[in-house]
């Protein structure tokens, strides 16, 4: 399936009148179908961590894409800068890392706010949404899942959730939120990490699968052999796993496919199992 991409200036709340966030919107292209509508993806960060839309992201937010579904890409860093991609050099991760720590958590969910409200008013959007992110991103996409709206979300080696030390002091409360219950009757969650991840290390793993398991969240966990980054196709730091890039990425879509792909009505609890099962 061809796709296209776009972008949106969206008027933000925190930051005082005339400051927006651009949000990159990539989507399928189905010109003999002008009245199609697809599941909307939120992709924060996608493989960019903290260097904003790259070409990283751009190039599997279009796979994504492809597959059928219109996907959103905030630049989360429009207070301090524009939205031009931060470069994958020394000077460009101390800033992207510097930026990481003095942005305000709410401003972050604000970020997520707007995308999925740009999302839901698309008219080739049809309002079923999911999320996905690496690093800084798939902690992102982590917050994300406390929103009503999210049905689904894949967060790759998703930083800082272990420690707490998202935004502005260092202090975030994602924990504390799933430990609050914020994710209870909400949508199914995927956690991928890389064994040899030194940013997420085991006892970070261990303490985020035992918060969301003892809070029985719907969650699948992957543990797989690779690095930090191990998606990225660019300047990866000899990271990059292609091949089980694209193993993942199969996983993620059968997710997707199955959890906002399809519109199969509310959700109904059974309290009992069916009288005949084989």
């Amino acid at each position: 399936m061809l796709v296209n991409k776009t972008y949106y200036d969206i008027p933000t709340k925190l930051h005082g009148e005339g400051h927006s966030i651009r949000i990159f919107v990539i989507a399928p292209v189905t010109p003999d179908y002008p009245q199609a509508k697809f599941p909307g993806k939120l992709q924060t960060l996608r493989c960019s961590e903290i260097y904003q839309v790259t070409g990283p992201v751009e190039r599997f937010a279009g796979q994504i894409a492809s597959q059928g579904y219109v996907v959103a890409c905030p630049s989360v860093y429009h207070e301090f800068q524009g939205p031009d991609a931060i470069p994958y050099d020394v000077e460009g991760t101390d800033r992207g890392n510097k930026f990481k720590i003095e942005k305000r958590v709410e401003a972050y969910d604000e970020d997520r706010v707007l995308a999925i409200d740009l999302l839901t008013s698309l008219s080739n959007c049809n309002g079923r949404i999911a999320a996905t992110g690496m690093c800084l991103g798939g902690h992102l996409a982590f917050r994300a899942a406390f929103d009503q709206r999210v049905l689904s979300t894949v967060c790759f080696f998703a930083t800082d959730i272990h420690s707490a030390t998202l935004g502005l002091g260092k202090k975030d409360d994602t924990l504390a939120k799933v430990l609050n219950g914020d994710l209870d009757g909400k949508g199914e969650l995927v956690m991928i990490f890389g064994k040899q991840d030194t940013h997420v290390p085991r006892h970070g793993r261990d303490l985020i699968r035992k918060t969301l398991e003892d809070k029985n969240v719907p969650v699948s966990w992957l543990e797989v052999q690779a690095q930090h980054a191990f998606v990225r196709d660019e300047q990866s730091k000899g990271r990059w796993d292609a091949a089980l890039t694209r193993s993942l990425f199969g996983f993620m879509m059968e997710v997707f496919e199955r959890t906002v792909g399809r519109d199969l009505g509310p959700k109904v609890a059974l309290n009992a199992e069916p009288e005949h099962v084989c």
